[in-house]
């Protein structure tokens, strides 16, 4: 039997984390302001979460609007402080101003995560070379999975790069999970997971009050259904 594909739900606070794992979601993006695309929770709300829920959380690491890494001394403090609440994933990404990876501000704040698991987000639809991005990327440590929606404008525009990156799995510079997200439906399910992509990455789709309401166990549950081919 394979193993089941991943289910990563956002969450702000402590009310989704918990609808969210009720629901069977396998990990949790924590964010706050999602006006700004997801910034760093403040401390408090990582601790509460890591303590009322036992699925792996993964903590944004962004402080400002945009894919800029702007202040990066800062941006290490807060990632220290997020790991001396007990924080163990993280998802971070950073461009220059010509749409590279911003290899410095990445490479410092993986530096003090001791290793630690986590995602390059959705920086990577706006780089001006996804391959190359990902190949000087390939090498550093913790790096486990791309969120992405293989486009700007979400899944729908983006299901060729992803299907054509699935294949390429394993060569170097793909060794990372697919993790899919950005105007993922249930309905792109059915054909990413044909072609190989096995995680799995939603917020809004976990809402059916939209973002000012929380996120909903059955909406969740109906996704871990479909992704287990019930």
């Amino acid at each position: 039997m394979s193993k089941r594909a991943v289910l990563e739900v956002i969450a702000l606070d402590v009310e989704d984390a918990v609808a969210a794992q009720a629901g069977g979601a396998d990990r949790l993006e924590l964010v706050t302001d999602i006006a700004a695309d997801g910034l760093t929770p403040p401390a408090g709300t990582v601790a509460a979460i890591r303590a009322a829920v036992d699925i792996d959380v993964r903590v944004m690491l962004r402080l400002t609007d945009g894919f800029a890494a702007g202040d990066v001394e800062r941006l290490v403090r807060v990632a220290g402080e997020m790991r001396e609440v007990g924080a163990e994933q993280f998802v971070l990404g950073f461009l220059d101003a010509h749409g590279g990876v911003d290899l410095d501000a990445v490479e410092r704040v993986v530096g003090v995560l001791g290793g630690c698991r986590w995602t390059f987000h959705r920086a990577i639809d706006r780089a001006a070379d996804r391959d190359a991005l990902r190949k000087q990327l390939g090498d550093l440590p913790g790096l486990d999975a791309y969120l992405t929606a293989g486009s700007v404008g979400g899944v729908d525009d983006g299901l060729p790069t992803l299907l054509a990156e699935a294949r390429r799995c394993g060569e170097p510079g793909y060794e990372q999970q697919l993790l899919v997200g950005g105007g993922l439906r249930l309905d792109h399910v059915p054909g990413l997971l044909d072609g190989g992509i096995d995680a799995f990455h939603i917020g809004g789709a976990a809402r059916p009050g939209g973002w000012d309401g929380p996120v909903s166990a059955e909406a969740v549950a109906e996704w871990r259904r479909v992704l287990d081919g019930v």
